[in-house]
């Protein structure tokens, strides 16, 4: 079933401008296919590779790292080896980038207890404040410290 710009837009989420971009880039796995108008047509495979393909770039894969892919898969039996070589780094990768941001969540929920302790308490003026003169002295620079074990 072939498919207009409008309707793979619509059905994943990405603007026609993206979907452009997308063509331009080359991060298509087949290249986009055009009525005689110039109109351009494309498959209910295109959309399967977008998929993967929004997925590949929202957890930080380069295009250059995505374009890569898209060659080795394009030149077809083979090169899985490679391929699979190339999608272990970038799962090490993610797998780093997870390891961060659980560490700032972790200093988030430290930070949220202390302003929700401080509000019970209705002491939320005794937060640590750097512009307050006495700032240091009022033992309250604590709020910065992470978390016990972090």
């Amino acid at each position: 079933m072939d498919l207009s710009i409008g309707e793979v837009a619509e059905r994943s989420g990405l603007s026609v401008h993206a979907l452009r971009f997308y063509e331009r880039e080359g991060l298509f796995a087949n290249p986009v296919r055009r009525l005689p108008n110039g109109r351009r047509i494309y498959r209910e495979e295109d959309l399967e590779w977008l998929a993967i393909c929004t997925k590949l770039r929202s957890s930080g894969m380069s295009l250059v790292m995505i374009r890569q892919y898209i060659e080795l898969v394009r030149q077809g039996p083979g090169n899985e080896h490679e391929r699979l070589e190339l999608l272990r780094r970038h799962e090490i990768h993610v797998e780093a980038q997870i390891r961060e941001l659980q560490e700032t969540l972790d200093v988030m929920r430290h930070k949220v207890r202390i302003y929700e302790d401080h509000v019970v308490r209705g002491e939320a003026d005794r937060l640590w404040n750097p512009s307050h003169p006495d700032a240091a002295q009022a033992g309250t620079h604590h709020e910065c410290r992470p978390p016990e074990g972090a």
